[in-house]
């Protein structure tokens, strides 16, 4: 076998060089031409092609390549890759794009709630990725479902006006509550320790628990101050909910009103809580429009508290939940930072408007 010619050692000016060594150590220069123009300073050390692939991990065929090429055109070409073969992307004509997207819309498969990729392709007789492309530029994601509802009460637009008014202008002299129950709290322990996160890998906790009851969690938002009076109690009935909030009363001040926010849960509404007491004529109910649970402000702090303390923690018993929800109330209100309304009820219908709409 004839051996190989070694090549002349690459020689630089003093330009070059400069060139090359002000490109690897910019900030700004993309990695590629950093480890190109690398190759090229040690080829110009007088080293092989074939010891320079060894040190910088690549084959001589590579840095061959990039020899000849920045001899030819200089330091740009370090930047540039050449064009690669590669499979034409095939077109689709308009009509072949409409039956995608009219049988997305329009249509379901075969015994399947939605297309896939796949099944689309087969049907229309064209290959995966095409759908794709006519889905990304439809905007159609039919893997994807979302849920949405709309009150039927027909007294929606007083009872959000009234609740919203109490949002955003509070009266004076009197203080405004939100008042629900979280019930059904489980207090779930894990069969396992959890393993804490660590670099590279989330917390991980296992996937069985065992039940130890649950608990019903009483709570009454201030929404001026942001403050939560709450309290445990095993049942969530019409007596818990009076005699809850026979203690919220308790905390007004003498000379104030008192506008307690709450849903449409029948434990609100028994006639044993509504019914008028000469004691308390300064207390006011204002109930929200039926399916809008999102406007009862109180159930922000719920949703912080499951999020916070209780989804991913465990516990052993119901006293144990329960001594770390009141341990969470203690931390919220030492916060005291209330929760902010900022859509008028103008904007909540418009956004309403505009889903039937839609």
């Amino acid at each position: 076998m004839k051996p190989r010619c070694p090549k002349p050692p690459l020689l630089l000016s003093p330009e070059q060089r400069a060139e090359l060594e002000a490109a690897v150590r910019a900030g700004t220069s993309s990695q590629r031409l950093v480890t190109r123009a690398k190759l090229v300073l040690l080829l110009a050390t007088g080293r092989s092609e074939a010891e320079v692939a060894r040190r910088s991990g690549t084959c001589r065929a590579t840095v061959a390549r990039w020899r000849e090429r920045y001899l030819a055109e200089g330091l740009p070409v370090l930047d540039r890759d050449e064009p690669r073969a590669g499979r034409k992307r095939s077109t689709l004509t308009e009509a072949k794009v409409r039956e995608i997207v009219d049988a997305t819309r329009l249509t379901k498969p075969p015994a399947a709630t939605h297309w896939s990729l796949r099944n689309m392709a087969a049907h229309v007789g064209v290959a995966p990725s095409q759908v794709h492309e006519v889905w990304k530029a439809h905007r159609l994601q039919p893997h994807r479902v979302e849920t949405w509802k709309l009150s039927l009460d027909p007294d929606f637009a007083d009872k959000l006006a009234d609740v919203v008014g109490l949002y955003l202008h509070p009266p004076e002299r009197a203080v405004v509550v939100s008042v629900d129950e979280k019930s059904q709290i489980q207090a779930l322990e894990r069969t396992r320790p959890v393993e804490p996160v660590r670099e590279g890998r989330a917390e991980c906790q296992p996937h069985d628990y065992r039940r130890h009851g649950t608990t019903t969690l009483f709570s009454a938002l201030n929404v001026v101050e942001g403050v939560v009076q709450g309290k445990c109690l095993p049942h969530h009935t019409h007596v818990e909910f009076l005699s809850f909030l026979k203690e919220v009363v308790a905390t007004v001040p003498e000379g104030l009103q008192l506008h307690v926010i709450l849903d449409n849960y029948a434990t609100h509404k028994h006639a044993v809580v509504r019914e008028p007491s000469a004691d308390h004529p300064h207390v006011h109910f204002h109930f929200t429009p039926t399916s809008c649970s999102w406007a009862n402000l109180v159930e922000r702090f719920f949703s912080e508290l499951t999020t916070r303390r209780i989804r991913r923690d465990s516990f052993r018993s119901v006293a144990e939940l329960e001594q770390a929800i009141t341990e969470y109330l203690a931390y919220h209100n030492e916060q005291r930072r209330p929760y902010i309304w900022t859509k008028s009820f103008a904007q909540i219908v418009a956004s309403i408007n505009r889903c039937y709409r839609n």
